[in-house]
């Protein structure tokens, strides 16, 4: 059976504040109860859903089994399956394998692109994290997974997936067979991430767990996102590329000359954009009766941080700690 490709959910923003900030002031546009509460989650910085696909090795039978063994920490973990059914072992990854028939695919997808188009074939499956930040309650995040991969994959692509709670922020890690039963690939793109991110904060809100989803810029965030390589290697204070960029950035403030990114000016002229989007949607709502949230949404605009680019931000980060050495010696001699 040949197989067919789609584009999962590739709609719209579902807090489309564009729409409303284009029309300005006197638009005629009302919001919807469902906007007005993602709006007042926003602003009242409810918690925001991470769901992360994990970029390498996901294209021969090898290196999937590799991921499987690890997340379920060769053997200690349990492994919950598409029909429910728990799996444990060391041998977990090999059976699963073999249950989707991935080594028979890896073998002839890797044959016929070796000779016909001479490049790494596509991915067997799709790797994906869902986190939440410490404290959350991690069964509420398991089952908040296990409902989101029912409605979006069940009866159609196999999956299997596993809680970790070794790290301070509770995660799941979500294997999904890339082609499903029906011979469908599944291709994930920005707009199927922003709409499983949705789906994924609706499914903790229904176990009780206070969660949002919005984009990072309307939330005024700049900060440059970071394979998950580099940021666990950051977090440890262990990233040799974040140390590079930082002596780079030295090494440039030194010499007095501390080059402006190419992507400066759309950051601002982004950053423009979201300001004047949630101006118009505070008018909205003082003219929709809702004076508190649109005051909310107003200081929410005035808290912003400023629009910086990765460079700018380490800048900052470096003058700090050259200005705080020389603070604590001026209190002492004083």
């Amino acid at each position: 059976m040949p197989k067919r490709i789609i584009d999962v959910r590739d709609g719209p923003a579902f807090l489309d504040i564009v729409s409303y900030g284009r029309g300005g002031p006197g638009n005629s546009f009302g919001l919807s109860r469902a906007q007005i509460e993602q709006i007042a989650r926003t602003v009242g910085r409810t918690p925001e859903v991470v769901l992360k696909v994990l970029p390498k090795a996901s294209n021969s039978a090898g290196s999937i089994q590799k991921h499987i063994d690890y997340i379920g920490r060769h053997g200690d973990l349990e492994l919950e399956t598409d029909d429910g059914s728990p799996m444990q072992g060391k041998g977990v990854g090999k059976e699963l394998l073999k249950d989707w028939d991935l080594d028979l695919e890896t073998h002839r997808r890797e044959s016929e692109f070796a000779k016909t188009r001479g490049r790494a074939p596509p991915k067997l499956v799709h790797k994906l994290m869902f986190s939440m930040p410490p404290g959350t309650p991690p069964t509420g995040v398991l089952a908040a997974v296990r409902n989101f991969a029912r409605e979006e994959f069940a009866l159609k692509h196999r999956y299997t997936m596993v809680l970790h709670t070794d790290e301070p922020h509770p995660h799941v890690h979500l294997i999904v067979k890339a082609v499903s039963e029906q011979g469908v690939r599944l291709n994930i793109r920005k707009a199927t991430l922003r709409e499983w991110r949705r789906e994924f904060a609706r499914h903790l809100r229904d176990q009780g767990i206070a969660a949002n989803a919005t984009d990072r810029t309307v939330r005024g965030q700049s900060r440059t996102l970071k394979i998950d390589g580099i940021y666990r290697a950051s977090l440890r204070g262990e990233s040799t590329h974040m140390r590079a960029r930082a002596e780079a950035v030295a090494s440039e403030l030194i010499k007095g000359n501390l080059r402006v990114e190419a992507g400066k000016s759309k950051l601002l002229e982004t950053r423009k954009e979201v300001e004047r989007w949630w101006r118009a949607t505070s008018d909205i709502l003082l003219r929709e009766g809702q004076p508190e949230l649109a005051a909310q949404a107003r200081r929410f605009l005035d808290q912003m941080p400023p629009a910086l680019t990765d460079k700018e931000r380490i800048a900052g980060e470096l003058f700090e700690r050259t200005r705080e050495p020389r603070a604590r010696s001026e209190s002492i001699t004083r």
